[in-house]
């Protein structure tokens, strides 16, 4: 009964899913940039007559523009919205990033004369867990193709406990949960999976083999040791008697 609540075999393998789990299918087309999904940041830039003039909604036009690192960022709230200055809120949940560059440009034509916009999202990321149990990596995508290959890449690659036929991407679906992929990149036949282009948020996980023999050793320790004691014990009240 001891063992039995003790044991620590597969305890440290996360997201098990049964033999018979149905996973997501990827789409036949899978997407080639990310969209702009909720809790997203945006850098926001506006220039006039096609990028000739840089429109500086924050200071006086007269004054020169901030220092990109230093500019306002914009969050996308819940319902895909987000507020921005002179429209308000404004629709940009779902759309990539040239979508939404495309759609304010009409929308601050009524403003500015011929807009130019620029959009950038600075906080996506990734956590990525190698398989070797203890060494996540949250991993930012500074690249919007970031694919599944390079974010591992990032994280240090597999563990050596790491099981490539069994890597498997979380991803948030719009109106809550997730999708739940798993792929085999144990042979090269996985290769169509490596340039997947990986969302914000995604979490990535490699399951672990279990180490069976440190584990088992590990259960049967305090069994063993319970044991040799009480073996002691019993010798030394044996002796005692005699």
């Amino acid at each position: 009964m001891v063992f039995a609540s003790s044991c620590t075999i597969n305890k440290d393998i996360m997201f098990k899913t049964p033999v018979d789990y149905a996973f997501d299918t990827l789409p036949a087309v899978p997407a080639t940039d990310f969209t702009i999904s909720p809790n997203d940041f945006l850098q926001f830039r506006l220039f006039a007559n096609d990028g000739f003039r840089l429109i500086d909604l924050i200071t006086d036009e007269n004054q020169r523009a901030p220092n990109q690192r230093n500019m306002p960022t914009y969050l996308v709230v819940a319902d895909g919205t987000v507020k921005l200055p002179l429209v308000g809120y404004v629709p940009l949940g779902g759309k990539t990033l040239r979508e939404a560059e495309l759609y304010l440009e009409g929308i601050y034509t009524q403003f500015y004369n011929r807009p130019f916009v620029q959009l950038t999202v600075v906080n996506r990321r990734v956590i990525v867990f190698p398989g070797g149990g203890g060494d996540a990596k949250v991993v930012n995508l500074d690249n919007n193709s970031s694919t599944l290959t390079e974010v591992l890449a990032q994280a240090g690659g597999l563990a050596n406990r790491g099981n490539a036929s069994k890597v498997k991407v979380f991803r948030r679906k719009q109106g809550g949960g997730r999708y739940v992929y798993e792929f085999d990149l144990s042979d090269i036949s996985g290769l169509r999976y490596a340039d997947l282009v990986m969302q914000g948020d995604d979490i990535v996980y490699v399951q672990p083999n279990p180490e069976l023999a440190r584990e088992l050793l590990q259960d049967l320790t305090p069994v063993i040791t319970l044991l040799t004691t009480t073996i002691l014990v019993i010798g030394l009240v044996r002796s005692f008697e005699n």
